[in-house]
């Protein structure tokens, strides 16, 4: 349960806010993304343009990724 003052903010809030905007997401196998969001649908699939990958310092262009919402840890706007 949230302590006082706490703010939740329900996550496809979060998304339809970063929607044409650049946001960082780090998935369960510790890859971190890092693209524009482009679309989401209401189980969380993402779909990223101009995505790059970083995996234990290596940088992949990767371009347009569709992404399943259960592979996402962490969501932040840019």
């Amino acid at each position: 349960m949230p302590g006082k003052g706490t703010i939740m903010v329900l996550p496809t809030k979060v998304l339809e806010n970063a929607l044409n905007r650049e946001i960082l997401l780090v998935l369960k196998d510790s890859r971190v993304l890092e693209g524009k969001l482009v679309g989401f649908d209401e189980y969380m699939n993402l779909v990223l343009e101009d995505t790059e990958e970083t995996k234990e310092e290596q940088v992949r262009r990767l371009g347009t990724v569709v992404l399943r919402g259960n592979n996402v840890v962490t969501i932040s706007p840019k």
